[in-house]
């Protein structure tokens, strides 16, 4: 039996380049988490601020994945890779300098663009770079870094919240975005598919992009404008924007299946969905990114709102998920050779559900945070197990050819449930910790003005603004309310979480038995289906 030849230092400094490019684009969709009550003192964010800060960036990755990962295809992916850095640079640089909430959510929605170019330029050079055993490794390594830089975020921005200022949160892009494009520039290879036609399709582009824009809009605003009316009594915009936002969506599909079959250029060939391994994969992602991004927006909030944490103190509690997802990314390639793909990803997702359980059901306000750290590193464990190889899974039986559009469709998949995540159960968090405040608040001494005054903080800032009220004597006895509802609505939320996580694992078992050294085929799904009746 002969070794597996090992893999070249140069390959090893791409992989590292691709993994830095991702840390940056994934980190700044969580970094900001936790030093939110600190943006929310001192640029006056409210709480539909707060979630649009984290949901645009998401949103506009989102809407234009597609699109960017074709560009990628035509034009070079190296370059694409590139071109979003800079970008992404230049709109940390005006996100740290921001002086508005306004300014801080364009410079978020411009570096969602810069993200958009990156993450999927990342993954189809990786796709096309690696094969067999290389390919199996740079996976791990690919996913793993997603799963733990969403944890590492946090920490980060505890730390300079607390030490430093919250603007180095996006000043700390440039420094190590500069160190990737050196990487870029010597150890990434330029691949593109020379086969693929040029031109836009630009209706597509309209519609995904609007279609998400309004159902985004509808899910945040709803706790602002009311879901079928304005407190006046006028007429809401939520219910058009969603219905709007659907029909968009839609249309989107409708339209992209009958350029494919006009023989026109397509923002994505939905016939992808056609591959089994393909479709149920992206199912699973999407709900398993609403679940995880969704957590990692409510939790900082609770922790720091009810629990009593400093931003830096929540940061290491929310390091422990990253602790996990490193410490098993090692073993990850071994115990998929083992039981195979499909059964880690089952694992993973397992294991993230029943710790998201555990956490809801152990939520109180004397909580010890060793049972909290001990749940997210049980969560971090799933998480580095099933990501990576979620990932690999969905792209297994792709062609080659295909993998930018694939790419970019099964990222802007993950990027779509972020954004839903935070407007879900962000918007399920502030509406009921609502509710609960104002109940908690009926039996109290204050007058009905003060009642209002302490609901309004509470709502305003999504419960960030609890251990003001605790600080002033006048409302202490109603901070100790306020923070039970926050408790309270946590579990609520958390317990959601959990559910939707149990659907992405029920997704799984759709999933395909997958070899652990496979490798993308090269020829298009409607060659494999003619082949197959052949043989039939």
């Amino acid at each position: 039996m002969t070794e597996a030849a090992p893999i070249p230092r140069r390959h090893w400094f791409a992989m590292g380049t691709l993994a830095l490019g991702v840390s940056l684009v994934i980190m700044d969709a969580t970094i900001v988490n936790v030093a939110l009550p600190v943006v929310i003192e001192d640029l006056g964010l409210d709480s539909s601020g707060a979630q649009w800060m984290n949901a645009i960036y998401s949103l506009v990755f989102a809407s234009l994945m597609l699109t960017v990962g074709r560009f990628g295809d035509l034009y070079g992916r190296k370059r694409l890779f590139a071109m979003g850095l800079v970008l992404f640079m230049a709109a940390s640089l005006f996100a740290g300098a921001s002086v508005s909430p306004a300014m801080l959510i364009g410079s978020r929605l411009v570096q969602g663009l810069g993200a958009a170019m990156v993450l999927p330029s990342t993954l189809s050079t990786l796709n096309a770079m690696f094969q067999g055993r290389e390919r199996g490794v740079a996976f791990a390594i690919w996913g793993s870094t997603i799963g733990g830089m969403a944890a590492v975020g946090p920490l980060v921005g505890g730390w300079l919240a607390t030490d430093v200022s919250w603007r180095w949160a996006f000043w700390l892009n440039i420094p190590f975005g500069l160190l990737a494009l050196v990487g870029i520039a010597r150890y990434i290879d330029e691949t593109r598919d020379p086969t693929l036609r040029r031109g836009a399709d630009v209706p597509g582009v309209l519609l995904s992009s609007l279609g998400l824009a309004g159902i985004v809009f509808g899910l945040i605003e709803g706790q602002y404008y009311g879901w079928w009316q304005r407190a006046s009594g006028a007429a809401s915009p939520v219910p058009l924007a969603l219905v709007g936002g659907v029909a968009l969506v839609a249309a989107f599909v409708v339209i992209e299946q009958r350029r494919v079959i006009a023989g026109k250029v397509a923002l994505v060939d939905l016939g992808l969905l056609r591959i089994r391994s393909f479709r149920f994969g992206i199912i699973a992602a999407l709900i398993v990114a609403l679940g995880e991004f969704g957590l990692l927006f409510t939790l900082p909030l609770l922790l720091q709102g009810a629990l009593g944490y400093s931003a830096l103190g929540t940061g290491v509690l929310v390091l422990w998920l990253a602790v996990g997802t490193f410490l098993v990314s090692g073993a990850t390639p071994q115990l998929t050779a083992r039981i195979g793909q499909r059964s880690v990803v089952r694992v993973g997702l397992g294991l993230e559900t029943v710790a998201i359980a555990g956490l809801a059901v152990t939520l109180s306000t004397s909580v010890s945070g060793v049972v909290i750290a001990a749940w997210l590193f049980v969560y971090g464990v799933g998480v580095g197990m099933a990501t990576a190889q979620l990932t690999s899974v969905i792209l297994v039986e792709v062609p080659l050819a295909a993998s930018g559009q694939a790419s970019g469709f099964q990222t802007t998949v993950r990027q779509l449930g972020s954004a839903l995540g935070v407007a879900l159960l962000g918007g399920l968090l502030i509406a009921n910790v609502t509710s609960q405040t104002t109940a908690q608040l009926a039996d109290s001494g204050l007058t009905p003005a003060q009642r209002e005054q302490v609901v309004a903080l509470v709502h305003g800032t999504a419960g960030a603004g609890i251990p003001s009220l605790a600080a002033d004597p006048a409302t202490a006895a109603a901070a100790v309310d306020a923070k039970q509802a926050l408790v309270h609505a946590s579990k609520v939320t958390t317990g959601i979480a959990a559910g939707v996580l149990a659907i992405g694992l029920a997704a799984t078992l759709a999933l395909p038995a997958v070899p652990a050294d496979a490798a993308p085929s090269p020829r298009a799904p409607r060659e494999r289906r003619k082949t197959r009746t052949a043989r039939a």
